[in-house]
């Protein structure tokens, strides 16, 4: 076995989690059914989410990616084997890095690593093991850390891009609907707090409460489903809203769509105002859209023409 202690191989390593955050991101926004990924050709990496990889003495086969599931490699893999949760055995060949989150790693007499080996815990190394790179113990700290900024920056991500094409959406739809909700939002805030305010808490709640008896579970599953939608509905609101308080008529609808929606997503990137934002642009979007369908009823029922009666029959 070959281990240089002075040699340092972090961006590889930096990379190699780079890429497998990019994994993640994919499964969970792009392929949310996924359990496992098997290769077809050398090429290909074996994505595991649930369950076992092993890659027997005659396969030779891209990267290695386990979430929950030990790893088995007796023959050749050309990329790095990373494992989140679960053991690592290897009898054969691996081209990169071999990177294990929690789990026993296990490197027998054949077993040959061309990168770095990074494990939670001591590895279990037999002497006749060669290891090129590194074997070095991981900061999970460190890396966990690193993984929680990707991840919120493909959140962040995620909802800038779904939330501008909804609202887009929603304006070259139902523009004259945009507008009633932008004058809500000025000359009703009182109400639109309390109404806000009460959407945000109440079908939640009633959501679980209809969950509670038999009859009430369709309706219940229906509206937490339609949570999302609603939330989002909301949120692109209150953008409007803003942008149309900044800029006003008869200026482009779009702009102001832009104004707002940009001041909102750029606030939600500071740590301490995320939250914050997301509660207050959902809860008042969702006010100001009931107090427009309220005012919008009131006004219908208003204008509605009379019948005018017939005319008299002429006298005979």
């Amino acid at each position: 076995m070959r281990s240089s202690a002075g040699l340092r191989r972090s961006p590889r390593i930096i990379r190699t989690l780079a890429f497998f955050a990019s994994v993640v991101v994919a499964v969970l926004f792009l392929l949310p059914g996924i359990a496992v990924a098997s290769a077809g050709s050398a090429d290909d990496a074996q994505v595991v989410i649930t369950g076992s990889v092993v890659v027997t003495s005659d396969q030779t086969v891209g990267d290695v990616v386990i979430f929950n599931g030990p790893a088995t490699i007796d023959g050749q893999v050309d990329g790095s084997v990373v494992v989140f949760n679960g053991d690592v055995t290897i009898s054969g060949s691996v081209r990169r890095d071999v990177v294990s989150f929690n789990g026993s790693v296990v490197l027998t007499d054949t077993a040959r690593v061309g990168g770095n080996l990074v494990t939670r815990t001591a590895p279990e190394v037999s002497p006749s093991a060669q290891v090129d790179g590194t074997i070095k113990r991981v900061n999970s700290a460190i890396i966990l850390g690193k993984l929680r900024w990707i991840s919120a920056i493909a959140v962040w991500i995620a909802v800038t891009v779904s939330t501008f094409v909804f609202g887009v959406l929603l304006l070259l739809f139902a523009p004259r609907a945009a507008e009633r909700v932008a004058a809500v939002a000025t000359s009703e805030v009182g109400p639109s707090v309390g109404w806000g305010l009460g959407l945000f808490f109440g079908i939640p709640i009633a959501s679980v409460i209809a969950l509670v008896t038999i009859v009430g579970i369709p309706f219940g599953l229906g509206m937490l489903f339609g949570l999302g939608a609603l939330y989002t509905l909301g949120y692109v609101a209150a953008g409007f809203a803003l942008g149309r308080g900044l800029v006003k008529q008869p200026a482009n609808r779009f702009l102001a769509f832009l104004v707002g929606w940009g001041i909102v997503r750029v606030a939600s990137i500071v740590p301490f105002l995320a939250g914050f934002v997301w509660f207050a642009a959902i809860a008042y979007g969702l006010g100001i859209i009931a107090v427009a369908a309220r005012r919008t009823g009131r006004g219908t029922k208003a204008t509605l023409i009379p019948e005018i009666p017939p005319p008299p029959a002429p006298a005979s």
